[in-house]
Order: structure tokens, then C-alpha cells, then sequence
């Protein structure tokens, strides 16, 4: 390949107020390279040499993450760039970069860079200067990538819907959407924990390629285990980030804080200042102590959990509490609750789209059966419930179109 001349727009994009004698400097040793789909640029855990700028196409950025699938960062698209701390320390990379589309980039090695600063100190100091600033906007670069995969996945399921006809095109979408769906899966326990005398079980199933709930159960330091169940506002890719933003944070908040109120608080307080978008999320965050059995609890805005005594008396659990991440200038007004449980005891916490869910002839399944089915099998281990709550439901809906995503979560104790 020979030294690139063109393409100045791309360089100065990459590299915002630098001189002219710079962007020259950088020009004549910039290369630019083709390549077809599937192509891995860099690897993570890899050494790292060569900064990169994407002129055209498409590219999907992974982390390895525990278990089969990839963690899915991000899409990079012409004007977008990456490989930067390549040119600054002598770290490997951080993840994984695949072109999904044919491709070029702009590319300039760590030992080109170099020589730019042996030629000429001035236009390195340019130069570092603004690498420098790149880094310290990458948590903003983040928030605005963020953004625009909101936008660009939701635009993509749409046009997937529409079955585009050229195959191209139909295809990145087709990518897209499925690295969607695995970005999703992620994000939710393949496994619930193990803990004496209590068992957790859950059903998941999105009414479209990807949803807008989750669910976690998590051991917390201390010996307490952590429970949420949430629903995000709006359904489909947009949703699924946003959920991934309301997850991730109430992950962070329970490190800093063991009172329930003050988690929910803390993300409610995260998302407002992480989106822009008319979006909330109803949540039941909710903390166990295995050693007695008190379950304290907080429902903003979410559907009553059911509790199911071993005697068969049942309740919907009640708590005042407004949805999250809505109005920064009303703050929701939480109530902090606190059960008993006792040992044959079934909690079922669930999202709207488990008692929502119409049947042929527009009949909800509603919370009524939903009490009666629980009281009937609350002898059940944890597993059987949710599997025999979610055949109750589909048999219910039968082949009606699901317009909501149906998220379960049982709590037995033994």
C-alpha cells in the first residue's frame, strides 16, 4: 500500500484542531486498506501498533466475556475511529474489532507515528495534545454511542420488518439485529445462585428479536442476595440499551449502598443523567437475608409480587414507589417494605407482560388466575412453578401475537 494523499476531511475529523503541518505530516504516512467482511482488524489481548479510521463500511467492536457469547460494545462507522491508545502506551487491546460490511480504513502504525515526532517535536506536541483530549472524552464518546446504536438498532429492526430487498443491506441488518439479541442474553444470568434453603427460578421471552426486561439475582459480600426484576418503558433495540444502561447501574449503586431505598434512588438518579430519551423503567429491588428470612423491598412502580403462604393464604405485596429515569425535577417517592418468609413459602415477582397477555379474544390472563395457579402448585420446587406459570400463560395466549415481554422470577424456600 502507498502513502495515502487524499482523504484530509477524515484525518482532521480524527484529529480536531490540529495544524496544517500536522494533518500533512499525518497524510504521508497514513495507509488505506480494503477489507471484506468478517475481517478481524485487531484482537483483544493482542499487542497493539496501529491506530485506525474508518472511510467506509461498518464495523462491530466485542469484549470476551464469560461464557459462549461475545460482549457486544459497539458499531464504528466512516468518520469513526479506534486503536488510538494504540499510539500512546504499549498496552494490548481492550476488545475485538470485525468489519460486518466490505470496508476501508485509514491506518497509521505506532513506529509511522513515531517518526512524525523525531521529524518534527512541534507537530508532535500537536499531535500528543490531541490524542490526549481523545482520551479524556472517550466516557462522553461512550454516552453518544450509545445513543446513536439506540437509534441505528431501532431503525435496523424496522427495516428488517419491512424485508428490504437488497441483499446487502438486509443482510448487515439481519447482523445487526442478531448481535442485538446476543448482547441481550448477556446481560441476563445464565445461572441463578446457590443458596441454603431458598431456590431461584426464571422465564424470560421477548415479544420482539430483543426486550426491554431483566431480571438478577446476585450474592452480595455481606451474605444478603440481591433480587430485581424491571421493565423498561418502550420495547425493541432502543429499550434493550436502555435496560443494559438501568442494569449496569443497579450492579454499581449496590456497591455503594446497602439500603434498598437508597439503590433505587442512586438509579434513578444514574439514568436521568445518562439519557435524554422519554424512557423509564418500573423495577422490584428487593434484598434477602438467608439467615432469617426477611425480604426487604422496594416497588417503583412495578406489579405487585405475589406471596404465596405454605398454608395457601396468599397477598400481592404493596409499597408506594413511581417509576425511574423519568423527571429529573420529581424524584420518586419510595417505601422501603419488609416480609417474613417462612419455609414452604412461594414469592413470584413478575413484569405486566406475565398478566398482560391476551388471549384470542382479548382476555387478559390477570393476576386472578395467576393467584389461583400459584396457590395450586405452591408445593412445587421453584423450577416446576415458573416453567408450569409460563405454560398456563402461553396456553392462554395461544397463538395470539405477544405484545409485551413476559419476565418471571420464583423465590421458594425450602
Amino acid at each position: 500500500m502507498s502513502p495515502l494523499h487524499g482523504h484530509t476531511s477524515v484525518i482532521e475529523k480524527a484529529f480536531p484542531g490540529l495544524p496544517e503541518e500536522a494533518i500533512q505530516k499525518l497524510r504521508n504516512f497514513a495507509v488505506k486498506k480494503s477489507y471484506p467482511p468478517q475481517t478481524i482488524l485487531c484482537r483483544e489481548g493482542e499487542p497493539a501498533d496501529t491506530f485506525y479510521v474508518v472511510i467506509k463500511g461498518r464495523v462491530i467492536v466485542t469484549r470476551d466475556m464469560e461464557g459462549d457469547d461475545d460482549f457486544v460494545m459497539g458499531f464504528l462507522g466512516p468518520g469513526q475511529y479506534f486503536g488510538e491508545m494504540a499510539l500512546l502506551s504499549d498496552d494490548t487491546r481492550s476488545a475485538t474489532v470485525t468489519t460486518i460490511v466490505d470496508s476501508e480504513c485509514l491506518e497509521i502504525t505506532k513506529d509511522q507515528f513515531e517518526e512524525v515526532f523525531g521529524a518534527s517535536p512541534a507537530v508532535a506536541r500537536s499531535i500528543l495534545n490531541t490524542l490526549i483530549n481523545i482520551v479524556r472524552q472517550t466516557d462522553q464518546r461512550a454516552i453518544h454511542d450509545l445513543e446513536e446504536r439506540n437509534a441505528e438498532l431501532a431503525q435496523a429492526y424496522s427495516d428488517l420488518e419491512a424485508a428490504q430487498a437488497d441483499r446487502i443491506e438486509r443482510a448487515a441488518l439481519e447482523a445487526q439485529m442478531e448481535v442485538a439479541g446476543k448482547a441481550q442474553r448477556s446481560l441476563l444470568p445464565d445461572d441463578l445462585p446457590a443458596v441454603p434453603g431458598y431456590h431461584f427460578a426464571a422465564r424470560f421471552e421477548p415479544a420482539r428479536h430483543i426486550g426491554g426486561d431483566f431480571y438478577d439475582v446476585r450474592l452480595l459480600p455481606d451474605g444478603r442476595v440481591s433480587v430485581v426484576v424491571a421493565d423498561v418503558s418502550d420495547k425493541g433495540a432502543h429499550a434493550a440499551l436502555f435496560m443494559a444502561v438501568a442494569r449496569t447501574l443497579f450492579l454499581t449503586e449496590e456497591q455503594h449502598h446497602k439500603n434498598p431505598v437508597d439503590i433505587v434512588s442512586a438509579v434513578h438518579r444514574g439514568l436521568i443523567a445518562a439519557s435524554s430519551y422519554d424512557m423509564f423503567v418500573t423495577a422490584l429491588y428487593a434484598v434477602l437475608d438467608p439467615s432469617n428470612g426477611t425480604l426487604h423491598y422496594v416497588r417503583a412502580g412495578h406489579d405487585e409480587p405475589l406471596w404465596v403462604h405454605h398454608d395457601g393464604e396468599s397477598q400481592f405485596l404493596s409499597g408506594k414507589g413511581r417509576f425511574l429515569g423519568l423527571w429529573q425535577e420529581m424524584p420518586p417517592v419510595l417505601e422501603e417494605q419488609s416480609i417474613q418468609l417462612h419455609s414452604g413459602d412461594c414469592l413470584v415477582i413478575y413484569s405486566d407482560g406475565v398478566t398482560d397477555m391476551r388471549s384470542q379474544t382479548g382476555e387478559s390472563y390477570g393476576r386472578d388466575r395467576l393467584n389461583q395457579l400459584v396457590k395450586t402448585i405452591r408445593i412445587y420446587d421453584a423450577d416446576r412453578i415458573a416453567k408450569s406459570i409460563y405454560e398456563a400463560v402461553q396456553g392462554h395466549r395461544n397463538h395470539t401475537e405477544a405484545f409485551d415481554d413476559f419476565t418471571l422470577l420464583v423465590l421458594r424456600v425450602e
